[in-house]
């Protein structure tokens, strides 16, 4: 059966940041405005979907990546909502080793908090383009423009503003959209489903024109075509400068900025039409480089091709009570489908692919095949680990691993009673 989605129709995202800065609570309001799930989650009732774990809904935070996929407009957008806790670092590296664009969300009071800088230098790592999303405008201290200096002075890189807020803390009632120059109010009592597009308010309309021109300039500055047009004074069309935005998004030029209260169901929907403008496809990232496994010298690359032989990286294993291990592969290119034979590179071990399925959090929805750039998770894999490559056996190549930080701490684990001794041994198995 021929690939559903075109590539350039696909988006592998993530969202990162510190604790507590609203990264699940977004990822809930995502998951009801795109129509994946018809009740909002929340994490401090213990309900949001992402967090499944019984010890995430019993503390309020996350504590394993969680993906799923849902679709925006014609956009089908796989995300996953890392951790925000330093003591789950090593779940975020992993994500953003095989994740093409991201999403940074930052409290409008607090601005840059440690963890954000730990998980902007991960992404500066892997080289992932970012959008930033300044969340929680309806706290009382809420303030966009501080919360942008701090991503300046303590990120040392350079956001810039598509949005500005409407009011802010309990006067926050939506943005204004730099691009078009309009308003998006948004009534409370739909749970943000509904809003308005009107026109700037008055008292708001030179600050917009000051931050249109700072957008104009930083993007005229960041892509050539465009900066002869700024230099000579000639207007610069709204389609070019969407486009121009995107091409110094991927080039990480620029960061842009977006705002809104995730919770009080304020800019979600604006957030994501930039997700899908600005980060890029699995088209528009550089082809996967990786060596031959007989001969580490042969580098080898493949682009992201339904042809091309198959590859994959499995980025995360995790046991299912129902089904065993799942591995979670990102396919860089070629196809795989159910029952399948694949190569682990790195044990040169053959391994037949059992069932494979799309996850939704917890919850699994069966597939017969999938195709590059996209994600899902494979059953029957019984010798991979994290970072291992799968591939075609005909065409065998090792992708570049994954490097975890460094441990900050070592235990030791020791049974109880000596029958308990082979319990404990088969339960760090699935933890290993």
């Amino acid at each position: 059966m021929p690939r559903t989605v075109p590539l350039h129709k696909m988006r592998n995202i993530g969202i990162m940041a510190h604790i507590d800065a609203g990264k699940t609570t977004t990822t809930e309001r995502i998951l009801y405005y795109t129509g994946r799930t018809h009740k909002i989650g929340e994490v401090h009732e213990g309900t949001a979907t992402m967090d499944w774990m019984e010890q995430e809904q019993e503390r309020g935070i996350t504590i394993t990546s969680a993906a799923t996929t849902c679709q925006w407009n014609d956009i089908i957008i796989n995300i996953i909502d890392t951790p925000g806790h330093v003591d789950f670092t090593a779940e975020v590296e992993r994500s953003l080793r095989v994740l093409d664009g991201a999403v940074a969300v930052f409290d409008a009071v607090a601005g840059v908090q440690p963890q954000s800088e730990t998980v902007w230098r991960q992404a500066d790592k892997y080289r992932v383009p970012r959008i930033c999303f300044i969340n929680k405008m309806d706290r009382i201290g809420a303030d966009f423009y501080r919360s942008v200096e701090t991503i300046v002075e303590r990120l040392k890189a350079r956001p810039v503003a598509i949005q500005i807020p409407v009011g802010a803390e309990d006067k926050h009632l939506g943005v204004i959209d730099l691009v078009k120059m309009q308003a998006r109010i948004w009534r409370d009592e739909t749970l943000g489903a509904e809003y308005e597009d009107v026109e700037i308010p008055a008292e708001y309309l030179e600050k917009a024109k000051e931050y249109r021109d700072k957008l104009v300039e930083a993007v005229a500055e960041s892509v050539d075509s465009l900066f002869e047009k700024y230099i000579e004074g000639t207007p610069i069309s709204e389609e070019e400068l969407v486009a121009g935005i995107r091409k110094a998004t991927l080039a990480q030029k620029i960061f842009p900025v977006v705002c809104g209260s995730a919770f009080k169901n304020k800019g979600v929907q604006n957030m994501l039409d930039a997700v899908v403008a600005y980060l890029p496809s699995p088209l528009d990232v550089p082809h996967i480089k990786g060596t031959d496994p007989s001969d580490a010298s042969i580098v080898l690359e493949r682009a992201p091709e339904d042809t091309a032989p198959f590859s994959g990286l499995v980025f995360k294993i995790m046991t299912d009570p129902f089904v065993g291990q799942l591995c979670f592969v990102r396919v860089y290119s070629g196809r795989l489908g159910s029952g399948d034979t694949v190569l682990s590179a790195a044990r040169n071990k053959k391994e037949r692919i059992g069932r494979l399925v799309k996850m939704h959090a917890n919850k699994r929805e069966e597939i017969n095949e999938v195709w590059a750039g996209d994600i899902a998770a494979a059953v029957g894999l019984k010798s991979v680990t994290t970072g291992d490559t799968i591939c075609d056996p005909k065409s065998p190549i090792a992708l570049e691993s994954m490097t975890f930080p460094e441990p900050v701490i070592a235990v030791s684990i020791e049974p109880k009673t000596k029958i308990d001794q082979e319990k404990l041994g088969a339960a760090l198995g699935k933890l290993m």
